[in-house]
């Protein structure tokens, strides 16, 4: 293989979902809502959150945190996906690819941390409410959202220095509706040995994943113990309804990473990958500000008051 052809394949195809006309119609007009009720619900928060002095509290300053980066994934994946529905190239050019991964992976590591961070804070408030100031500082607070960005923009780094490592001279097609890392590593695409990458994403997105989950876990479980000891029914019913719906979201949004990253032979499998990653890239980010905001007497009674002012 000459030196030409391996300087050959610096953009690629995104195959996407369909390439039947009407059938692509409808999915446009699908994922456009979804973007726009996920743009307007996240960003539509981070200004209530900042705006309202009630809301300064930790779980809102996490929550407002997570809709920012719900909004950076949406971002990152969507506006590109769409354009391709109707593009006759479908292209993307590596950097545009290292780009639109950089922004998902920190998206997605962030949250990983911010949903720990929020179900430790429940964890507190719930089981230690009389010591919850103490406990959950706001310099806690600040320490625990930074926790979140520092590596959220460290592990797309990685991946991404790791990339220039290979060398793309066979196939321009990504089998993805996005630019993820895992089809590039595929030997369809890639002329060089990926066992390196694919072992780096093995162990650091399986590290950050376990140890955001096993906090989930613990604190969950010891929120349970805590609801099970109410002698309330009425009050029983009502944290459970609250945590379930918490917990299917984290566990949709977990599941769907570890699926997707976390297991054997995951570059094989890219066609199971496409509409599993719908879940933590359009799904979840749709889902989270109605999970935990509009379920949320404060954050209602904040934007009637918001409303009120503007009116």
């Amino acid at each position: 293989m000459t030196e030409d052809n391996y300087s050959l394949t610096t953009e690629f195809i995104l195959i996407g979902f369909t390439d039947h006309p009407k059938l692509k119609t409808v999915l446009f007009v699908v994922f456009l809502t979804i973007y726009l009720v996920t743009m307007v619900g996240n960003l539509g928060l981070v200004p209530l959150i900042l705006m309202e002095r009630r809301l300064h509290t930790p779980m809102y300053i996490f929550l407002g945190n997570l809709a920012l980066m719900d909004s950076c994934c949406a971002c990152a994946i969507t506006p590109k996906m769409l354009e391709n529905f109707f593009s006759k190239d479908r292209m993307i050019s590596l950097y545009e690819c290292m780009a639109q991964f950089y922004f998902l992976c920190l998206a997605e590591t962030a949250d990983c941390f911010l949903l720990a961070a929020m179900a430790y804070d429940r964890y507190v408030a719930i089981c230690s409410p009389l010591q919850y100031h103490t406990l959950m500082s706001k310099k806690l607070c600040l320490q625990m959202t930074a926790v979140a960005y520092i590596p959220g923009n460290l592990h797309p780094v990685i991946y991404i220095g790791l990339l220039f490592r290979l060398t793309f001279c066979r196939s321009h097609q990504i089998n993805h509706f996005f630019c993820d890392v895992l089809p590039l590593f595929n030997g369809r695409v890639s002329c060089v040995d990926p066992y390196i990458n694919e072992l780096l994403i093995f162990i650091f997105s399986g590290s950050v994943l376990v140890f955001s989950i096993i906090v989930v876990i613990i604190s969950y479980l010891c929120i349970l113990f805590m609801i099970f000891k109410m002698k309330s029914k009425e009050g029983r019913g009502k944290a459970l309804s609250t945590c379930a719906s918490h917990f299917l979201s984290v566990s949709m949004f977990y599941g769907s990473l570890l699926f997707v990253y976390v297991r054997p032979n995951s570059v094989k499998e890219e066609d199971k990958d496409k509409p599993v990653a719908i879940f933590y890239t359009l799904v979840i980010p749709l889902l989270n500000p109605f999970i935990y905001s509009l379920r949320n007497k404060e954050v209602i009674n904040a934007m009637k008051r918001s409303i009120k002012k503007i009116l």
